[in-house]
């Protein structure tokens, strides 16, 4: 049995959207209706696997539809994506091509990738259809709030449309990438996995494997800035062992765990880690209303497993201390108090 079999529990079911839930969708422009749904994708009469530059099986293989339902799915695929990108304006639709629905046979999502073309330049994105799961919607809403980036997403009852997030996988950077970087670069590497360690650890965003986050290469003067971000999110609130939540305990990162040992001092490191509790708590009250708003969703829906719950409570307890961990009774109360505490001690510092 692999380490992150023993870390991680069963397969995680998905669970259904609430009405609170549904109503903050709304009233934040999430939930729109869209001309196709999950379900219909799934009607594809054949596949062929995709594989990589390698001729490696990438786990995704291209679906084919018959003629005429392969015109109709384009059309609303061409309309999902003006939505997403431009509110709906449908006048650039005749210069939109759908060149490929590839699904993805990995993972729990089982996830439809539409590679959507500008015919004029040849320009090209995805965007991903998934069926709708709580702890996935939680999990991209607290990205947005709470990390440096913004996602944008879509919730129609049981389908979500999820905009691509850019970057080189971690596996592969890990392999093919890091290797080649200079040691100034690997150093800002080790840095920002200690930030992104961090954060996932604030918001309780579990399972961070190097195939879950991609590393974003920016070129900035004459060298270049490395971020981390997270590409997969339906692990939010749901594991009762508090190391799921530390992407440094998944052995696919042990090579970004040994870069922080070789290139940061261990001041350096709680430096970075200080650094990172900031900018959440920065970012927390700021977006004070909004931040209430989703956890009282939380609080009133059910993520998670009581044995998961008694768990990870305890777990953090023993981590923080602060006895208010120990009166939770659900994740929602679990990751509230977990954003207290750390805008709690930001305010504290502030105050210093």
């Amino acid at each position: 049995m692999s380490s992150e079999e023993k870390l991680m529990s069963q397969k995680k079911p998905a669970f259904p959207v609430t009405e609170e839930l549904h109503a903050y969708l709304t009233e934040h422009s999430r939930n729109i209706k869209i001309p196709i749904f999950y379900e219909d994708l799934l009607r594809f009469q054949g596949s062929i696997v995709v594989y990589d530059k390698n001729d490696v099986d990438t786990l995704w293989v291209r679906t084919y539809y018959s003629e005429f339902e392969r015109e109709e799915i384009d059309l609303s695929l061409k309309k999902v994506y003006t939505i997403l990108h431009s509110n709906g304006n449908e006048e650039t639709i005749p210069y939109l091509n759908i060149d490929a629905i590839d699904y993805c046979t990995f993972g729990n999502s089982k996830p439809f990738r539409v590679k959507v073309r500008n015919i004029l330049n040849d320009n090209y994105t995805y965007f991903y259809v998934k069926k709708t799961d709580a702890s996935r919607i939680y999990g991209l809403e607290l990205e947005h709030i709470l990390s440096p980036y913004n996602l944008n997403f879509l919730v129609y009852k049981d389908t979500l449309i999820e905009e691509h997030i850019a970057g080189i996988p971690g596996d592969d950077f890990i392999k093919e990438f890091l290797p080649k970087c200079r040691e100034s670069e690997k150093a800002q590497i080790a840095k920002e996995f200690v930030k992104f360690n961090e954060r996932c650890m604030i918001r309780l965003l579990g399972d961070m494997r190097s195939y879950n986050y991609v590393i974003v290469p920016t070129h900035d003067f004459d060298h270049v800035v490395y971020k981390i971000r997270a590409i997969d999110f339906d692990q939010q609130c749901f594991e009762g062992k508090f190391k799921v939540y530390y992407p440094q305990f998944f052995k696919e990162n042990y090579p970004m765990v040994a870069l922080v040992g070789d290139k940061l001092h261990e001041a350096s490191i709680n430096q970075y880690r200080i650094e990172e509790r900031s900018i959440v708590a920065k970012r927390i009250l700021s977006s004070e209303q909004r931040i209430q708003q989703l956890i009282f969703c939380m609080k009133n829906d059910v993520i998670s497993t009581d044995k998961n719950i008694q768990l990870l409570k305890q777990q953090v307890f023993d981590f923080t201390k602060d006895i208010a961990f120990k009166k939770s009774s659900n994740m929602g109360e679990i990751l509230e108090t977990a954003l207290e505490f750390v805008k709690r001690n930001y305010e504290n510092m502030s105050v210093l």
